[in-house]
């Protein structure tokens, strides 16, 4: 194992041990969280170099409006949880675009760890090519003003954001390191939220595409109250 592969290794495990002990991951988390992004408000800005379609390129986020953006954080490359996520959006990327959504994965390492990862066989932990953005935040800065880095470890936290097509925060799910995220509910978000605009209605628990939505008024949404009770 090279110098550069352990000193990754053990950045993530010093990382592991502030996710399950909450005294201290506390310490890390309070500043970030007040002052971090908010539903309901216009995304922070952010540009910065990325690797899309084995090529290194400048992305920004207005480069995406117009359309929605999920936007998803994650510690290091070359980890293990982290793959699993970034291909699980990646195979799917399809269903993402039928949305009139994009997807940027975003981490602390370089766009050209980034790089390496991406072209290492997926047998061998790797990426073996990728369907949208890794972007670089090798400064941090992304990560600060999305509230999820770690201050101490230099890494972000698993941060997941919604954007829409007018740079406003739909949807912020932030896990803390050990448990990925479902591709599966992203999609399920982008498709209430989508549906709202478009009927003016208003998603229940456990919402899918088809299934009973409530009018948004005390008289008018006794149809739904009544045809599921």
């Amino acid at each position: 194992m090279s110098s550069f592969v352990r000193s990754l290794v053990r950045t993530f495990q010093v990382a592991s041990r502030y996710a399950v002990r909450p005294q201290i991951a506390r310490t890390f988390s309070t500043a970030p969280r007040l002052l971090g992004p908010h539903v309901q408000l216009a995304a922070p800005e952010f540009q910065g170099k990325c690797v899309s379609d084995g090529q290194f390129k400048d992305i920004k986020l207005s480069d995406y409006r117009g359309k929605y953006l999920v936007l998803f954080f994650y510690p290091l490359d070359f980890t293990f949880v982290c793959p699993t996520e970034i291909i699980a959006f990646s195979d799917r990327i399809q269903e993402f675009r039928a949305l009139n959504a994009e997807v940027v994965g975003v981490s602390t390492d370089s766009h050209f760890s980034h790089l390496a990862w991406i072209n290492t066989p997926r047998k061998e932990g790797g990426l073996g090519g990728l369907q949208y953005p890794l972007l670089s935040d090798f400064g941090k800065t992304i990560s600060r003003d999305y509230g999820v880095l770690v201050e101490q470890a230099g890494i972000a936290l698993r941060g997941l954001f919604i954007i829409d097509p007018n740079g406003v925060i739909r949807q912020i799910t932030i896990n803390d390191l050990p448990v990925g995220r479902s591709v599966d509910e992203t999609l399920r978000l982008l498709q209430a939220f989508q549906f709202v605009e478009k009927h003016g209605e208003v998603c229940p628990a456990n919402w899918k595409p088809d299934s009973p939505t409530i009018k948004p008024n005390p008289a008018d949404s006794k149809e739904y109250f009544n045809k599921v009770n």
